[in-house]
């Protein structure tokens, strides 16, 4: 399923003549290579940046330092941040982000499971809130295809099956 999300992601932004660029936390990296495993995706993804420690997200994305001392990096704002920072950074139409706990177990007050995914565009950021249940593969894999799921959304398509 994240395969065929990722290439509609890749035809989508092709066929807008747009980019994607990639701010990732909890994933480590996979929304981007799930974008880059799609042949011809280099004509669409700018990069991504990998951001697993708080004062990454806060020197190469540009959160605020007062939030994340505030909430910790598991949070909305956060995530919107994320999104908007590696957007402007890498100087892509798009920006998707990942922040959350993957376990095992909690982190920062927040139980595993706890994930916010964030896309900045050219109309603002929106993002989610998941909850997402099962190990820490099953936690990272489901974000990567909502993450992916979320910038399809964004681009005006759904993911069912496409008529007329």
């Amino acid at each position: 399923m994240t395969s065929e999300v990722a290439e509609r992601v890749v035809a989508l932004l092709r066929q807008r003549g747009e980019t994607v660029a990639t701010a990732e936390s909890l994933t480590g990296g996979r929304v981007c290579a799930a974008l880059v495993d799609v042949p011809g995706a280099s004509t669409v993804v700018r990069g991504g940046v990998v951001a697993y420690a708080a004062d990454l997200k806060v020197g190469l994305l540009g959160v605020p330092a007062d939030l994340v001392a505030e909430r910790g990096t598991v949070d909305a704002d956060v995530a919107a941040a994320m999104a908007q920072g590696v957007r402007d950074r890498l100087g892509a139409t798009w920006g998707v982000s990942t922040t959350g706990v993957a376990g095992p177990g909690p982190s920062e007050g927040k139980p595993q499971g706890t994930v916010h995914v964030a896309v900045a565009g050219p109309d603002g950021v929106s993002g989610e809130l998941l909850a997402l249940s099962g190990d820490r593969d099953d936690v990272r894999s489901s974000t990567v295809l909502a993450s992916l799921s979320s910038l399809v959304a964004r681009l005006g398509e759904h993911l069912g099956p496409r008529t007329g």
